[in-house]
């Protein structure tokens, strides 16, 4: 088997390699620098407040160090206005590089919700069109969050005017709308479910909604009325059944289930009539991962009429411990590829300081336990925050090529004074990590060194009279064409954007340290 680290050479001629010796030392090493650190952050914390204005001391959980935390000082500036805006839009729409512009917000004097774009999901529709929704509004989680759609006919170098075809389009809000994702039938109905919030809430404002569908028989141009989905009820649903579960599912369904049926991981978020959050932050919320199969999509029913078989839920749904707190599970956003040998593999984000992954040899009926992803079996693991890590196929979507590409921050949540609970600041830059299927590993993808793929310099975009955003939250996509990769991503949660992913991410390693378009 291909080792997962590259033999590169060192002092006296050796080479470092996947060695469990080696790597038992490093843990070993590692865990006495952690009890230095632990010790010596009595001394520094005193010492760092009274030289440094911006930073104060978060209190620490149990057995872990405390944070230190940027104040107000060093977040973004206010976006002063409509023009302050346009001068940031003029220098940072190719700040990372892309290759195809999708959306770019206009008529920014405030009048129009469309500064916040994110959740954008590009994918295959009828007659060889590419297809896109998205949750657009002024800002996430604002009461004017609804549903974008466009299209385009020429690989993307072009697209429609985005259309709303679900929640309102009014600054001052509505009846929201969220998180939509598609469905294709065999015959070409295009379907969009939602989250469309009824005005009850128990966790999250923005997460609670029932499952709500529409559907266009014409390409796009014309889409069905509304129609709510039947889901079932789970454990960690408010006990109370008139209010909503709080679900997200954040990649496109795949024809990876049973018959190459749809099937999705989405995040289940525990409601605080079953477990109260545990801290302060909005991270240590308990929420568990499950997987839904779309039975009957392409026998073309109406949106009502789709059956759903719910997977891995309740007792089942897959958790990992939350620091310091055992009991709370804080598992969330799955993204799922199949391995060559029929295999699915799912990563998901964590509050753990790394994703973790699991696996299902039944076309997702079950699933293994979470284990923290590593570069390899034996090996480091992979740095990531409580953040999106999505895993796509560079063969297809569900191709089960042996070849994948991963994304993460390759960092834990400390990152530039930021701690882990900082979410706005610290999902930043973007790495890609090429993976390789692994015949007889137990964790079957092979991880090869993370590669910076994107960033920017601070700069913040979104609604003027805000802050703005920083963040590079991968709430992305990806579609294979042709033999071509392209990720579509939000940059900031305002661009709507596109990169190649050639064959060059899987070359040898970048000496140079940074990357050009489509590659190193």
């Amino acid at each position: 088997m291909e080792n997962c680290f590259r033999l590169t050479p060192v002092r006296g001629g050796q080479t470092s390699a996947c060695r469990e010796e080696k790597m038992q030392q490093a843990r070993d090493l590692q865990r006495e620098r952690s009890k230095q650190a632990l010790s010596s952050w009595k001394v520094l914390i005193p010492l760092l407040l009274a030289a440094s204005p911006i930073v104060s001391a978060v209190a620490p959980e149990t057995g872990a160090a405390p944070r230190l935390q940027v104040n107000a000082d060093t977040r973004p500036a206010i976006i002063r206005d409509a023009a302050d805006l346009a001068g940031r839009i003029e220098t940072e729409l190719r700040v990372t590089r892309p290759d195809f512009v999708v959306y770019v917000p206009q008529g920014l004097d405030g009048m129009m919700s469309n500064t916040g774009n994110e959740h954008f999901l590009v994918f295959d529709g009828p007659h060889g069109v590419l297809m896109a929704v998205w949750t657009q509004s002024s800002a996430e989680g604002q009461p004017d969050q609804h549903i974008a759609f466009a299209q385009s006919s020429d690989e993307g170098r072009t697209w429609s005017k985005p259309r709303i075809i679900a929640g309102p389009n009014l600054p001052r809000g509505g009846s929201m709308a969220s998180w939509a994702y598609p469905l294709v039938s065999g015959s070409g109905r295009v379907y969009v479910l939602y989250s469309q919030h009824v005005g009850k809430y128990d966790t999250f404002f923005h997460t609670t909604g029932w499952l709500y569908g529409i559907c266009s028989d014409d390409g796009g141009r014309s889409w069905s009325k509304p129609q709510q989905l039947h889901v079932a009820r789970s454990s960690n649903d408010n006990p109370d059944a008139s209010f909503p579960p709080n679900m997200i599912c954040w990649q496109k369904p795949l024809r990876l289930g049973k018959d190459a049926r749809y099937l999705a991981g989405f995040t289940r978020w525990t409601s605080f009539a079953v477990r109260k959050n545990v801290t302060p932050s909005w991270i240590s919320a308990d929420s568990r991962v499950e997987f839904m199969r779309f039975e009957n999509v392409d026998e073309n029913p109406a949106p009502q009429d789709l059956r759903i078989a719910w997977l891995a839920a309740n007792e089942k749904a897959l958790a990992v411990p939350f620091p310091g707190h055992p009991e709370v599970s804080v598992c969330q956003e799955p993204s799922i590829v199949k391995l060559p040998d029929g295999r699915l593999f799912c990563v998901m984000r964590t509050a753990a300081g790394s994703p973790f992954w699991s696996q299902s040899d039944d076309a997702g009926e079950s699933w293994s336990q979470p284990r923290r992803l590593l570069r390899c079996d034996g090996g480091e693991p992979l740095r990531h925050p409580l953040s999106p890590c999505p895993i796509y196929d560079l063969g297809g979507n569900a191709a089960g090529s042996g070849r994948y590409a991963l994304f993460i921050h390759n960092h834990d949540g400390h990152y530039q004074g930021y701690g882990p609970a900082d979410t706005s600041y610290h999902r930043r830059p973007i790495y890609l990590v090429p993976g390789r299927f692994q015949l007889g590993a137990q964790q079957p993808v092979w991880f090869d060194e993370p590669r910076l793929f994107m960033d920017h310099d601070g700069v913040s975009l979104g609604k003027p009279g805000t802050r703005g955003r920083v963040d590079l939250a991968l709430y992305a996509s990806m579609t294979v064409r042709h033999g071509q990769a392209v990720l579509w991503y939000p940059d900031r949660k305002f661009f709507l954007l596109g990169r190649l992913i050639g064959k060059e991410w899987f070359e040898a390693a970048n000496t140079r340290g940074d990357s050009g378009s489509g590659g190193p």
